[in-house]
């Protein structure tokens, strides 16, 4: 199995619907480690790396809408060295 790392940037209504909480759980849930942070413009930055399956599974769901009371409208993503994160954190 390969192993990756994704950062996505996630932009629309993210910030204050428990976005990086709901994320941070379906992150754990396929076994992914990385983070989310809040960024001043009002997006979300998500870093997951595990199996490329796994990954592009997070990926799909972020572009399918994400969380409940998220409002997606735009998911730009590109490739990052593979890192060993502890978990899936979330950063302030």
């Amino acid at each position: 199995m390969s192993k990756t790392c994704t950062a996505v940037y996630v932009y629309g209504v993210v910030q204050g619907v428990g976005f990086r909480y709901t994320t941070q759980s379906q992150a754990r849930r396929l076994a992914l480690t990385g983070f989310a942070r809040n960024l001043d413009d009002g997006s979300v930055e998500v870093v997951a790396c595990g199996e490329a399956e796994q990954v592009e599974k997070l990926l799909e769901w972020l572009k399918h809408g994400g969380p409940r009371g998220a409002r997606i409208d735009r998911v730009l993503s590109e490739p990052r060295s593979v890192s060993d994160y502890d978990g899936f954190q979330i950063r302030y």
